[in-house]
């Protein structure tokens, strides 16, 4: 745990002292829900007389996990090829620990984004309509799948040669996920064939869950 704590602590002095990583994050992040909800909204229109702000800000939330999210591929390809690993591994602790630190940080540099957005969505309209519970259950969910996908982009920052192909590779990942799915459209609107695999992926279950928790 000690280690952990200190792998984590490193992640973050990163992060801290390179304040372009937290304001692309976050600027990237309202950018984009502000281009979805004014650019797109008028010609989406969801189910049920949803207003598209409702709809798309909870799946917004989601989908920001893999945008902020990714970042942790090319930090962990760098570390990796730059002997970063080859020194820690020198060193009398538990190499899991060097990777349990640098997910713990990079989850809350992901968390700090989505709530940005969080931010953001409450600004440009998006009110939920649930209990207390429903929203925390909500928020616990999302904190839940970051630090799932956040060890996904780690094991692709580990198998990749060099930041720029771990960036790619995150990349490749990231952009069927978040775009094959319910987060910004419902799944229905989508062509035939593709509609059971944004059905059955993981990004619509969440984007879903998120939605139904919070309206």
């Amino acid at each position: 745990m000690t280690a952990a704590a200190q792998s984590g602590r490193r992640a973050v002095l990163q992060f801290v002292r390179t304040p372009q990583i937290l304001m692309l994050g976050t600027v990237q992040g309202a950018l984009f829900l502000f281009m979805f909800r004014y650019i797109f909204g008028g010609a989406i229109h969801p189910p049920g007389g949803l207003d598209y702000v409702d709809y798309v800000v909870p799946g917004f939330l989601v989908t920001g996990i893999l945008w902020l999210g990714m970042a942790a591929a090319p930090g962990v390809a760098e570390d990796a090829t730059t002997g970063v690993h080859d020194r820690l591994r020198s060193l009398p602790i538990p190499r899991s620990s060097v990777m349990v630190g640098r997910s713990l940080a990079a989850t809350a540099l992901t968390l700090w984004g989505v709530f940005v957005s969080g931010v953001v969505g409450f600004i440009i309209g998006f009110r939920p309509d649930a209990d207390v519970a429903s929203i925390a259950l909500a928020l616990a969910l999302l904190v839940l799948a970051t630090y799932s996908f956040t060890w996904v982009f780690i094991a692709v920052g580990l198998t990749s040669g060099s930041a720029q192909a771990a960036q790619g590779t995150a990349t490749l990942l990231t952009i069927p996920l978040a775009f094959v799915s319910a987060a910004y459209v419902p799944a229905e609107t989508l062509p035939g064939w593709m509609q059971p695999i944004a059905d059955n992926q993981p990004l619509t279950i969440l984007s879903n869950a998120v939605r139904a928790l919070t309206l």
